[in-house]
């Protein structure tokens, strides 16, 4: 307890230089990250027509990256707590980058997955030791903060993949696009290198790997923690499979969009910069409680508007849901790493997992609806999704009191 109250007073605040450092080091490496997560997203079409696959196959290189990030969160949760937050995010970082060379020679598809899976893997190590690092190296009342700006920069990340990707795509090549993206990502690894500074309050894990096991999956068993989980899977779904299958809702009738128009859907991103941030402020004054299930009535008001035929009120949709959706996830993943009183890490990665059990399945078996009914079977399962979000956010604000984390809420 006393080195816990140590690693808080010694924190980083905004005040200090290195603040800033790890917020910008920590941004760079966001970007890159999630923009390799999606960034094939809106140009799924092109590779149903250019390796003659169905929409549902093609969703596999968003599928099957996400499915071997789950299994990496696993295993970098645990090297996390073992190897160190800095050490792990550096070298997993560099060996995410490298496919983004290759991806542009292979000419099988099912090569194309095997790659996916692989840096899928590699791409885990960022998030798995991210919000742990935060927690270790801020001060506590700046953790909050931290966590707020570093998800903001999540949703410029999967803005950026998606956009920069999908114009180029639709100009030159899907080659050319990822060539390109490696040479920036480049840029931006070495500037993570340069400005992160190091863990000081990192301790190393002692306990047999049998042990820490023990103790990390012991999270599954918290009540204070498995609605955060559950929101987790379900939010991301919801979300998932309405991003997934807008690329061929919108290049059909009565839209005919091509994949350049299409990209400007995914600038919808943006307000994830500033909802995060700002739900982060408006927090201590309503409470998290408040704040959580009055932006799952916005996300929820975002996709219904999704469903009406008119291409303006589609992106004003796109846009109400984002900003709902960054508002929840930022809340929730700083309650799990703070209402988490041992194997941070662990927790963090458990909560993660959830949510992209939720980008899994929301890419895929979405599919099953949009081929069986449409764009409207894929609406109608977010929005079925959406009352069980809200019953998972009463349980908030009574697992952070629970804790006393009367910091967190009002």
């Amino acid at each position: 307890m006393g080195q816990q109250q140590r690693t808080y007073k010694n924190g980083y605040t905004s005040k200090d230089k290195p603040f800033w450092m790890a917020i910008i080091a920590l941004a760079a490496a966001s970007i890159m990250t999630f923009s390799n997560i999606y960034m094939l997203q809106p140009i799924l079409p092109i590779f149903t027509r250019e390796f003659d696959v169905s929409p549902t196959a093609s969703s596999l290189l968003i599928s099957l990256t996400i499915v071997s990030l789950i299994i990496g969160l696993l295993v970098f949760g645990l090297m996390s707590d073992r190897w160190g937050r800095v050490k792990l995010m550096k070298v997993t970082i560099l060996l995410s980058i490298i496919p983004l060379f290759i991806m542009p020679f292979l000419e099988s598809f099912a090569l194309l997955l095997v790659l996916r899976f692989i840096q899928g893997f590699f791409v885990a190590g960022l998030p798995a030791a991210a919000i742990a690092y935060i927690g270790e190296e801020f001060e506590q009342r700046s953790v909050r903060i931290g966590i707020s700006f570093y998800i903001a920069s999540n949703a410029v990340g999967g803005m950026f993949g998606r956009v920069f990707v999908g114009y180029i795509a639709e100009y030159a090549s899907w080659q050319m696009s990822l060539w390109l993206l490696f040479v920036l990502e480049a840029l931006f690894f070495l500037a993570f290198l340069i400005l992160l500074p190091k863990s000081r309050n990192f301790e190393t894990s002692e306990l047999p790997i049998k042990e820490d096991l023990a103790g990390m999956f012991i999270h599954l068993k918290d009540k204070n923690l498995i609605p955060a989980f559950y929101m987790g899977v379900v939010i991301q779904l919801a979300f998932t499979g309405i991003w997934t299958y807008l690329p061929f809702y919108l290049s059909e009738a009565p839209f005919y969009l091509s994949i350049g128009t299409i990209t400007f859907a995914y600038f919808a991103y943006g307000l994830g910069l500033v909802s995060s941030p700002v739900a982060s402020k408006l927090s201590l004054s309503f409470g998290m409680g408040k704040v959580v299930i009055t932006s799952v009535l916005v996300m929820l008001t975002g996709i219904v508007l999704t469903a009406v035929p008119i291409v303006a009120l589609i992106y004003t949709g796109l846009g109400l849901m984002c900003f709902g959706f960054f508002v929840v996830h930022s809340m929730v993943a700083a309650s799990v790493n703070q209402t988490a009183t041992h194997h941070k890490g662990g927790a963090s990665s458990i909560y993660l997992v959830s949510y992209y059990i939720g980008v899994a399945t929301g890419g895929t078996l979405t599919g099953f609806l949009w081929g069986a009914i449409g764009w409207l079977g894929v609406i109608a399962l977010a929005v079925l999704l959406i009352p069980g979000v809200l019953w998972g956010s009463t349980d908030i604000p009574a697992y952070c009191l629970i804790h006393n984390r009367i910091d967190l809420i009002k």
